[in-house]
This record gives C-alpha cells, structure tokens and sequence, in this order.
C-alpha cells in the first residue's frame, strides 16, 4: 500500500514541509528526494538531504536541541525518488535490519541508450569500486575488495534510440545499476561517468527511485512509497500509467 502523509500517533507540527512527504510518523519520515543533492555532507560542501530535513523537522515541530535523523539507504546525488528515514535510533536500527535480510525492496525506473539483449534478466557482475576517482568498474570474481552486485531488470518499452526499464536492486553497491547497464552496452541516458561518449553534459541523469517498501520497524504492517519520474523528456516519451503499474 501507498502511504501518505502521516500514521497513527503522528506528532503535531505547524507549517508545511519543504519537501515532498510520502510517509510520516514519530519513527519514520519518507520523501521524495530532489535531483543534485547531496544525500550525505561531500566533499563540495553543497547543502545535504541529511542536514535539510533536520533542519526541516526542527522547523516543523518547534524541536529543541538536535534531531535525529537516520540514514538507512542511499541514492546518487543526481538520482531523485523515493527515500526513507528512520527517525529514532530504534527504527533505524530495525530498517538497517530490514536491508541486510532483503525485506527492503527497491525498484527504480531508468532510461537507457539502445535495449538490453533480453526483455528482462539477471545481471550478476563483481565491482570495484574506486574511492580517489569516485568510480566503479566491472571486475572478475575474487578481485580484492571487488563486492557482488545483482539486479533484475525488465523492458518496459522502446522509443527513439531509448529503452525504459523497471529495475529490482537485490544489492546496494556504489553506482550499481550505472555500472551495470553501461556493461551490457546500455548506459544510462544522461550519465557523463559511465556513459560519457552518448551522452551530453547537463543532461539529467534518467535514474529514479519509484518505489520502496519495507515492514514497518514498530507496527510490522507493510509500507511502500511509491514516486514518479518527473514527466519531461526521456521519461515522457512513455505513458505515466505504463510506469506506474510496472513498478508494483
């Protein structure tokens, strides 16, 4: 089930959020994050999602003193979509949980260059990542400190030179479905590092989190976020409706 806008227990506050909230109650925040921010502080020293919605329930709750705010996945800072925050240390614990057990979905819909080979698959690869270059590459099986990465992916349609796909993460590495794509000769339309020689520079990167479910840390009841991409081009050239239904 979709949630929006609060749960049972859920705190009174004054004043409206600056973000798009999905989810909220006293454990959890869910939104949708803006594309080019910075989910953690960086070395840019750009304003970060974790620091913003502290500042933004503070705001919201006339909170005192600090907020806590807990990180429990990711995305790329030019990567926009769902997110979810833990908002006890309790909550962030048992999410972090969820992750390691794989009760933590994750689907994305991207935007490539070309089509996948398959309609749907596995992809299976080692990753490398490196920390100087802020890359990753594709290794071989037993590379030192190389991590698996797998995701299922599906074709949702074609247009134009563009395939759009519906991507199942069953890991969480750095730049994974990036990586991964580019690999089978697909990158992702708009990625300057892993798709450089199709792709040109200002182009938004077409990588967006749509949905992320998870049994709630208290009540246990089942809860997904669900976000769209914006509707402007690539993502345009497919009916929202086709992209909404492949996501659940």
């Amino acid at each position: 089930m979709n949630m929006q806008h609060g749960g049972a227990g859920e705190e009174q506050h004054s004043g409206q959020s600056r973000f798009e909230v999905l989810f909220e109650d006293n454990h959890l925040l869910g939104i949708v994050k803006p594309v080019n921010i910075p989910v953690q502080e960086d070395a840019t020293g750009d304003p970060d999602l974790l620091t913003l919605l502290k500042e933004d329930v503070k705001e919201r709750y006339n909170k005192p003193g600090n907020v806590y705010m807990g990180l429990v996945h990711r995305l790329d800072r030019p990567v926009g979509g769902a997110m979810i925050f833990a908002k006890t240390s309790k909550a962030a614990s048992r999410l972090s949980e969820s992750v390691r057990t794989h009760a933590f979905r994750k689907v994305y819909l991207t935007v490539v260059h070309g089509k996948p080979s398959a309609s749907q698959g596995r992809l299976v690869n080692t990753l490398l990542k490196d920390a100087k270059s802020n890359t990753v590459t594709i290794v071989r099986k037993g590379t030192p400190g190389g991590k698996e990465a797998i995701l299922d992916y599906t074709v949702l349609g074609s247009a134009e030179g563009f395939s759009l796909l519906k991507i199942d993460l069953l890991t969480g590495r750095s730049h994974q479905i990036r990586v991964q794509l580019s690999g089978i000769g697909c990158p992702l339309f708009g990625d300057q590092k892993y798709g450089a020689a199709v792709n040109r520079p200002g182009q938004q990167i077409a990588l967006w989190s749509s949905l992320v479910g998870f049994p709630h840390p208290v009540t246990k009841d089942d809860i997904e976020l669900i976000s769209l991409p914006p509707q402007t081009h690539p993502w345009s050239l497919w009916p929202q409706q086709l992209q909404k239904q492949a996501i659940r």
